[in-house]
């Protein structure tokens, strides 16, 4: 995937990003000599540029001008020379207070959390609300309400309500379709949508008629797009190219939808998507940071900074990791430890 570097060339690379990335000025030899005790001569570091160009990490905008990371260069700098990195002790204090002070409301977590990435990061951020692996049935009512139409309210596990009216062939008894709502209840406990199907066997046409369209919402649940997307930051970016594309990317949510789709499948914890990993041609000039954070295999919602290439990643990888872990405990306390208080609130 990457070219060989030697040693000299990985902390020159090193160096060049982080210069870059503090200055937005192309970084040349005499910069990194006169900054850094590098122990060679400027005509050792020129010739490593130009190495380093040659195998596509830098690129030299203008001839004698100073050379830029690529997005190779960005990536072999993520994943190779980026280390471990946290956030100061006394930032850590500060965000975790801010959560503390907050109710136990997914809402206001959620805007909590894009706000304190925005600001600890200086760029903007987004913060996905928590869903369900897969929809799960919870429980079922059938409501008479006028001649034919019946009223049906069906509860998802993770608190999600849907309301349907349901037309009957003819007008049914309220004890009916209460009789009918306590089978169905009984059949489909806890039961996402391959299993209900599995479980649904002989059923008269009343019940027919409701397991439809149970199978119909938990379909559309499991297959629908994000909804709930929490934005903040988008000020702190200046106007350049990386910035327009990431505004484009937070407002069109089928692209954010596939973004994290293919992102968040593979593999856990924080992934950095570099000029859109050769991927998406609407990312060419940003960068996205992200972590999903809940409950494996039950509630996950993603935690991301986005921006132009040129950003601080390893105080931004620290900032999603940090808040991720934090968002992760407030999934368990919210949907997982005590239910009925969930239920109430």
């Amino acid at each position: 995937m990457f070219a060989t570097l030697t040693e000299r060339q990985e902390k020159i690379l090193g160096l060049v990003v982080r210069t870059y990335v503090e200055t937005g000025q192309p970084v040349g030899s005499k910069t990194l000599v006169n900054r850094y005790e590098l122990g060679v001569s400027s005509a050792t570091v020129r010739n490593e540029l130009a190495a380093l160009d040659e195998m596509g990490y830098l690129v030299q905008l203008h001839t004698s001008a100073g050379r830029i990371p690529t997005e190779v260069g960005y990536r072999y700098f993520v994943q190779k020379l980026l280390g471990e990195f946290r956030l100061p002790v006394h930032e850590q204090q500060m965000i975790r207070h801010q959560f503390h002070q907050a109710r136990l409301d997914l809402d206001q977590w959620m805007r909590l959390a894009a706000a304190i990435l925005a600001r600890t990061s200086l760029g903007a951020s987004f913060v996905t609300a928590p869903r369900p692996r897969s929809n799960r049935f919870k429980h079922l009512q059938l409501i008479s309400t006028q001649g034919r139409l019946v009223l049906m309210i069906l509860v998802l596990y993770g608190g999600e309500v849907k309301q349907q009216m349901l037309t009957l062939a003819e007008p049914i008894s309220q004890a009916r379709l209460s009789a009918a709502a306590d089978r169905m209840n009984g059949l489909l406990v806890d039961a996402n949508y391959e299993e209900a199907v599995a479980r649904l066997g002989h059923l008269d046409e009343l019940e027919a008629d409701v397991a439809k369209l149970t199978l119909d919402i938990l379909r559309r649940s499991d297959n629908r797009t994000i909804t709930d997307i929490y934005r903040d930051g988008l000020m702190n970016i200046v106007d350049d190219e990386g910035t327009r594309q990431a505004v484009r990317v937070l407002e069109e949510r089928t692209l954010l939808a596939n973004v994290l789709a293919e992102t968040q499948t593979s593999q856990d914890g924080v992934q950095v998507v570099i000029g859109g990993d050769g991927r998406w041609e609407e990312l060419k000039d940003c960068s996205i940071i992200l972590s999903r954070y809940g409950v494996a295999d039950q509630f996950s919602g993603t935690v991301a900074v986005i921006g132009p290439t040129r950003m601080s990643y390893g105080r931004n990888v620290a900032a999603v990791q940090y808040v991720a872990n934090l968002m992760s405990g407030f999934v368990y306390d919210y949907y997982l430890e005590d239910p009925e208080r969930k239920e109430s609130a």
